[in-house]
């Protein structure tokens, strides 16, 4: 062949400077494009020899080697499949856009349809001119009739083309890169993309640093390969060691004989997986598999709860695992990844058009042949079809929750409290999810027992019908817990943040259900049914509450008096659910009343009449004109606690203190209070401990 120039053939105006600095958003993809290219002429020959049209050698071995060389700059890729002939090369190499994948399997489809070929855009070849300032193809054709050709170009847009030196069938590119992409010459940088990218594509792939000093292995004659590059036989000799006989003398014993034995060149370990499982029937997959492969993956060393193997032909094809893994975090900051492969070729993470938007709690591997990528193969087009697809994995994810919350409950009970978040988080983005999964949404109440939204009603529905309680924090609610277990009153516990946004969806959608928080309101349950007061204890009452509201301040709550049937519990703050959830609501948005508590309108201080701490506070108290309510003199007076002559603290009046301990204490047991208020809180309780001393 004659020594050939000319400039490329592009069919759009301008394409080039596109492709080199806007078609791909990130430039180590040059080496998925590349690698993926070697695949599909490996897969064509495959194809070929299947329906008669190539006659393989008896030892072939196909693969893709990946060479670089710090020293002269450069990154090789070479594979041994169809090659190109010059034809081919005018066709696919100096036509932009014209791809070759397109017209292979036109031509071929009818024949064979074991393999998929990865390649869809003819541009792939050219995302090597955005890391390299010169490109060089030496390739043949497996049609032995056909020549040896040698391509290059500088820049992108000039190319030279001539005969070749090259002995077997298949190409090999090298790219001189420019001073700006040196980092894909050096061999970590490059195992790096080739398992982000490469790490399953179905042929092996071997990378090897072309500057480094060889390595070598010492192997048996008999584990010889053909493809074994021997340097020297070795022989190794006879091991023996000391033994003491019956009688204690010693002798010497061969331990092991001496042997003949083959240094070779160190054989490559392929840097990708070409059968990965999720390509494996279910069947043929044991647990330790699934787990080792989620590890290996993922990098997550805790074991998973359970797993979805997906698995589908028709009416597109779609291949995967889907990890439940443990969900430490809340539901906004939690974030799994689940990986996009086209072919074993990987795409992308988390492709929101593809995987819905809860899922991506998820960790998981998604490989779907038929997605319509774009040239990039990073972005979906078809947006009917994709939708298919989705809407397939939800379909999958809702089954596999159901079927083990009907055959398999104590395993899924284990499991609840990890997917609750996710399972809830599904339900609000999701209503076709939740239509499937809502007999399998499940609460956990005080009696760490799992129940259903049906069995949970079925709990308190002949004193309180359509009404579930619930606790947010046993520790702070620890009061409340134990005045509803000693009434034999039922609660659920709902512990994350996204259980509020949850149970308001479930209000909207079930007529008269209703959840109330416990501390929302102490019911005739738990306060004592009493005769209605005389005119005279009615009105030491309100002068008490008067006394109360006064002492607290600013942030007084209103205050009434109840009689508690655990004697033990001097007061409880609660506020209606309507006001907790505006509060809740106002917080989200950076809009909380700067005390932080709940003096807010809703909040009621009820304290207990039959608790020693509250009788002591109505006899201190005294009526004036049948309204007005103050201290006693005898306590409203400052009262001095002698340590010393050099110091003489002093409180402020009892009774004001106490009421303001008592309202103190409610509001640390619904959440937190001030910094202000914890620092008076401290103050006090110190300064009440050490009078209590005296």
């Amino acid at each position: 062949m004659e020594n050939k120039q000319g400039s490329l053939s592009i069919h759009s105006d301008n394409i080039f400077p596109i492709i080199k600095k806007w078609l791909y958003s990130d430039h180590d993809i040059f080496v998925r494009e590349l690698v993926s290219n070697g695949c599909d002429a490996v897969t064509k020959l495959k194809k070929l020899a299947l329906i008669g049209e190539y006659q393989a050698p008896e030892q072939e071995r196909y693969e893709i080697r990946v060479e670089v060389s710090p020293k002269e700059r450069r990154i090789r890729f070479t594979d041994n499949g169809v090659g190109m002939s010059a034809d081919e090369i005018e066709k696919y190499i100096n036509q932009i856009a014209f791809s070759g994948a397109r017209d292979f399997i036109e031509t071929y489809k009818d024949k064979a349809n074991e393999d998929q070929i990865i390649g869809h855009f003819g541009l792939g070849f050219y995302s090597a001119f955005m890391v390299a300032d010169r490109v060089v193809i030496e390739t043949k054709s497996y049609r032995e009739a056909e020549g040896a050709v040698h391509w290059e170009s500088e820049g992108g847009t000039e190319y030279s083309m001539q005969d070749g030196t090259r002995s077997e069938h298949g190409t090999e590119i090298t790219l001189y890169l420019s001073e700006e992409s040196r980092e894909f010459s050096e061999l970590p940088r490059v195992r790096e993309v080739l398992e982000k990218y490469c790490g399953f594509m179905p042929v092996a792939i071997y990378l090897t640093d072309a500057d480094a000093a060889p390595e070598t292995e010492l192997i048996d004659p008999d584990e010889k390969r053909e493809d074994d590059v021997v340097l020297e036989t070795v022989r190794e000799e006879a091991e023996v060691e000391e033994k003491i006989d019956e009688d204690g003398s010693k002798e010497l014993a061969e331990h092991t004989p001496a042997r003949e034995r083959l240094k070779i060149q160190k054989r490559l370990q392929p840097v990708n997986d070409t059968d990965p499982l999720w390509k494996k029937h279910p069947n043929e997959v044991s647990k330790e598999e699934y787990e080792a492969f989620y590890r290996k993956v993922f990098m997550d060393y805790r074991e998973p709860l359970f797993w979805i193997h997906l698995n589908m032909d028709y009416p597109f094809r779609l291949q995967g695992i889907l990890y439940f893994p443990h969900i430490e975090l809340e539901y906004e900051a939690a974030e799994g990844k689940i990986k996009l492969f086209n072919n074993q070729v990987f795409i992308a993470d988390n492709i929101k058009e593809v995987i819905p938007e809860f899922l991506l709690l998820l960790k998981g591997v998604i490989d779907c042949p038929d997605l319509p990528l774009n040239v990039s193969r990073s972005a979906l087009q078809n947006d009917g079809f994709v939708k298919k697809i989705s809407a397939y994995i939800t379909k999958k994810v809702a089954e596999k929750l159901t079927g083990m919350c009907k055959t398999d409950r104590e395993n899924y009970e284990k499991y609840w409290d990890d997917i609750a978040p996710f399972v809830q988080y599904g339900c609000l983005k999701d209503e076709k999810f939740e239509e499937k999964v809502k007999d399998a949404v499940l609460f956990k109440n005080l009696e760490k027992k799992y129940l259903t939204l049906e069995a949970c009603l079925k709990e308190n529905e002949e004193r309180f019908p359509n009404r579930i309680f619930y606790v947010t924090d046993e520790k702070q609610q620890r009061s409340y817990i134990d005045l509803f277990k000693s009434q034999n009153i039922d609660a659920v516990i709902l512990p994350h943040a996204i259980d509020m946004p949850f149970i308001q969806s479930l209000e909207a959608k079930n007529k008269d259900l209703k959840f109330l928080r416990i501390d929302a309101d102490l019911n005739e349950a738990l306060c004592e049914k009493e005769e209605a007061a005389d005119e005279a204890s009615e009105t030491r009452e309100k002068a008490l509450a008067s006394a109360v509201q006064k002492a607290i301040g600013e942030a007084a709550p209103q205050v009434k008096l109840e009689s508690f049937k655990n004697a033990e519990v001097a007061a409880m703050l609660t506020l209606s659910e309507e006001s907790r959830r505006m509060q809740d609501m106002m917080r989200q948005y950076g809009m909380a009343d700067s005390e932080g508590m709940f003096g807010a309108s809703g909040a009621t201080l009820v304290l207990n009449r039959k608790h020693p701490l509250v009788k002591y506070l109505q006899e201190q108290v005294v009526v004036r004109d049948g309204s007005e309510a103050e201290e006693t003199a005898r306590e409203h007076a400052e009262v001095e606690v002698h340590e010393s002559a050099e110091r003489k603290p002093k409180t402020k009046g009892l009774t004001k203190q106490l009421c303001e301990q008592l309202y103190d204490l409610a509001c640390i047991q619904q959440g937190t209070l001030s910094p202000e208020r914890m620092k008076a809180f401290i103050e006090r309780s110190n300064a009440l401990m050490e009078a209590l001393t005296k």
